[in-house]
């Protein structure tokens, strides 16, 4: 257990005095030369105690915690001063941990130090004791988030009738806002889009949840998500259309293509007809009960932001169709935004012409959300639109081609072989869960689906206008909004490359951008009980949206990174890639700093026995494992590897791995695999986070909480993890759009990135580099007769690699 704040700074005195009294933990007449260090000590103690109603009780309640082994704290203060031991001796008991368990009662500092806990020493005047008050009240407690937000959900803030609303303290909103009565009204947003072709604008049926108080004339920013599955999925469609993977790899015709021969065009369309308002209103006619939502979002809702959700064209009680990631989807999204300030008319339902505005914000946006809710935060970004001030994208896809395809071929998002463009489509489709809409677009809806499934092309897997229409790192330099990336380092199915490519497009911009990397697969991570993410967030919204200057921008690391080889750590970096700083050739099975000449051709198969063929695709796990492993499997014969010596110090790997191969194949077509694998026994963290049984985030007074989960260490070592993996076709060995020859038996230079990474390797470890065919998880498998042959005298692989300190 170790703990890593980020958003946690220590202001000058008179601010932590000035917020101090707005929280009420001072009064209003307080000076630091009329009071007494103890006493004052004592005070804020029993300012802790909301749930004792009155001074006698508090005083009380305080008598239950021990400033020395032997001496309560009313006990204390009748015969000694306030110091430093006696002080964090109380503090930890009021951040939950456990005496004799987690720390010695009258011996704190080794408990703080393992903790990673702040704290102040000596402590002997009344401003020391401010201070750590004031700092106390920002640190972790044991349940993972700060001892205030703990307070708050034990009603502190509601004892009071005359806070301001909102209040910041330490630069972060607080939960001042009620929740027992939220606002929730339903309106319609009118696009400009028609992608029903009935002729009529698209309506976006747009869910609103805001605090009470903007009835009584506060505006509040907003936290916005676009996310097609929030109004149903069909499941059971989407698997019945999910397309066979297990069929060969064919030969593409051989074309010299320009990227000018297949660049997106949009088309020209009809503009559709726009309603004809009749009047305008500030009610809204319908509400909801329910609503699948963000964790984030409803973190915020207590600190003053409303939480908008839309699910976007094609959805239920939406108009339109899905067309999966193209400019309609993002046109979609950006206007709800453009409602939120003013700039584009919503209804109040979904064919009347009665308007409504969104009196209620501020016209700040913020877009949130994971994979396709990212995707889409990140889409709308890319045009500018005025109002969005940031967007916090999660496992976003930045390119679709790099989500469905990778190198000409089609690869799968890890978890979902058989996936395309058309299957989302229609998964996401919920206007047909409602039978007369559906009945109206249905027809419509199969045209349009069939286009997709054309314009995806699984036969060539090349990048075509299709992909080219749903790649918004072509339009980054139109972003003007503060961008935060959050992206899990072994994500298999939005891959860290989506990060890394927008991360660099971002870099020559003039907006504020923060990256943080961890080592979940496809998750959230604002449950954490090492990482203040949402303290993290909450600094950067209240900065974005409400803009407290609160250091943000510099207080908050460009880019933090969880170590994989250790629980609960945390690093910081100012970039991630560059310039690779060193190659390894291969050898006779190894990985060298120094080229071998002379070394044999290598060669493998890409063909299994149809009985262990068809037990691999069905146990994909079974198959990594024993294409990886070093000992002898059936798959041995299917792959090559290739080891460095065993590290004399630990690194860190970090960027994107470029591997160069000579490679021949003994028919006209072929596709080729890498992996990098750090070869080691250890005990590694395991591959999803582990729930804490009985702690959970609190987001506010009488709302909602978080399971609080955390990464550990499995039980047993492991000898192997997979760090990164590539694919190409040959035939795109010069770009992903023009398809070369493949002559049986001719060696060609294939050069392919494997995923970014950033990878603490260990002392004692090899970095192995495994390269086969068919990657059972990801590719088409074919299970053909093709035979590879590695020329390692004319192959090696860069990476940029740094000691570890």
């Amino acid at each position: 257990m170790k703990f890593n704040q980020f958003a946690f700074h220590t202001p000058d005195l008179a601010t932590q005095i000035s917020e101090l009294k707005q929280l009420r933990f001072l009064p209003a007449d307080f000076t630091v030369t009329a009071t007494n260090p103890t006493t004052l000590w004592l005070h804020l103690l029993q300012q802790t105690q909301v749930q004792a109603l009155t001074p006698a009780g508090k005083k009380a309640a305080v008598a239950e915690y021990l400033a020395t082994p032997t001496t309560s704290v009313p006990e204390f203060v009748n015969r000694h001063a306030v110091d430093a031991t006696a002080f964090y001796t109380v503090a930890l008991q009021l951040l939950g941990f456990e005496h004799g368990e987690d720390f010695t009662i009258g011996d704190p500092f080794p408990a703080m130090n393992r903790f990673h806990l702040p704290y102040h020493s000596p402590l002997t005047t009344t401003s020391d004791v401010v201070t750590a008050w004031y700092d106390l009240l920002n640190t972790f407690t044991k349940g993972g988030y700060v001892y205030l937000d703990h307070l708050a959900a034990a009603g502190y803030f509601h004892q009071f009738d005359n806070l301001p609303q909102p209040l910041f303290f330490n630069g972060k909103a607080q939960p001042v806002f009620a929740t027992d009565n939220l606002v929730r009204e339903v309106v319609y947003v009118e696009s400009d889009l028609d992608t029903d072709h009935d002729g009529r604008a698209d309506r976006l049926k747009t869910i609103i949840i805001r605090p009470q108080a903007t009835n009584q004339g506060i505006q509040v920013p907003v936290v916005f998500t676009a996310s097609p599955y929030n109004q149903g999925t069909n499941d059971a469609a989407g698997d019945r259309m999910m397309h066979d993977v297990n069929v060969p790899l064919t030969k593409k015709p051989v074309q010299a293509l320009t990227y000018t021969d297949i660049a997106y065009q949009a088309p020209t369309v009809p503009t559709p007809q726009k309603t004809v308002p009749t009047n305008t209103v500030t009610a809204a006619t319908e509400t909801f009960s329910t609503e699948p939502s963000v964790k984030l979002n409803e973190y915020f809702l207590a600190r003053g932001f409303a939480a908008v959700y839309s699910a976007g064209i094609g959805t239920k009680d939406s108009d339109g169709v899905r067309t999966t990631g193209d400019p309609a989807e993002t046109a979609a999204a950006v206007a709800v935004i453009e409602w939120l300030n003013g700039n584009r008319p919503a209804y109040t339902d979904r064919t009347g012409s009665t308007t409504i505005t969104a009196w209620w914000t501020t016209g700040n946006v913020a877009m949130t959300g994971k994979s396709y809710l990212g995707t889409l935060a990140t889409a709308a970004a890319t045009t500018g639109v005025d109002g969005l001030k940031t967007v916090i994208s999660e496992a976003a896809i930045s390119n679709w081609y790099d989500y469905y395809r990778e190198g000409g071929l089609v690869v799968a998002p890890g978890g979902f072989p058989g996936e395309d463009a058309d299957v989302l489509a229609e998964e996401c489709f919920s206007r047909q869960k409602t039978a007369n809409d559906y009945l109206h677009i249905k027809k419509y809806f199969h045209e349009q689906l069939a286009a997709i499934t054309a314009g995806q092309d699984r036969t060539t897997g090349s990048y075509n206008a299709f992909w080219d229409a749903r790649n918004y790192l072509k339009d980054t330099a139109h972003i003007t909004a503060d961008v935060l990336i959050v992206h899990g380092l072994n994500d298999q199915n939005v891959k860290p490359v989506h990060a890394y490519n927008l991360w660099h497009k971002l870099a020559p911009l003039s907006g504020n951008r923060k990256l943080i990397l961890h080592q979940g697969q496809h998750i959230y991570i604002n449950n954490f009980q090492s990482l203040d993410f949402s303290d993290m967030m909450n600094l950067w919204l209240s900065h974005e949206l409400y803009g407290i200057d609160n250091g943000a921008p510099q207080l908050l690391p460009d880019v933090l990174v969880q170590d994989n080889s250790q629980p609960a750590t945390w690093h910081t970096f100012s970039d991630w890639g560059g310039k690779p700083n060193q190659t390894l050739y291969l050898g006779e099975k190894q990985l060298r700093t120094q080229r071998q000449l002379q070394v044999p051709v290598a060669s493998f198969t890409d063909q299994l026995d149809p009985v262990d063929f068809d037990f691999y695709t069905h146990n994909l796990d079974q198959w990594e494992n024993d294409l990886l492993t070093l000992k002898t499997t059936k798959l041995t014969s299917q792959r090559l590897v290739f080891l460095t010596k065993p590290l004399q110090q630990d690194q860190y790997l970090q960027g994107l791995p470029q591997v160069s191969l000579h490679v021949a194949s003994n028919q006209d077509i072929g596709l080729i695999s890498c992996m990098l694998v750090d070869y080691g026994t250890a005990r590694r963290l395991k591959a999803d986070p582990t729930p804490l049984r009985g702690f959970s985030i609190p987001y506010g007074y009488h709302w909602q909480n978080n399971q609080l989960h955390e990464f550990t260490l499995a039980k047993q070592p492991s000898s192997f993890k997979l760090i990164s993996r590539g694919h190409i076709n040959l035939q795109n060995r010069t770009n992903l759009w023009q398809a070369d020859p493949v002559e049986p038996g001719s060696f060609y230079q294939v050069d392919l990135s494997l995923q970014p990474a950033y990878y603490h390797l260990l002392a004692g470890h090899q970095l192995g580099l495994v390269i086969c065919a068919t990657d059972m998880p990801m590719t088409i498998r074919g299970n053909q007769g093709i035979t590879y042959s590695i020329d390692p005298s004319k192959s090696h692989i860069e990476l940029q690699m740094t000691p570890f300190h």
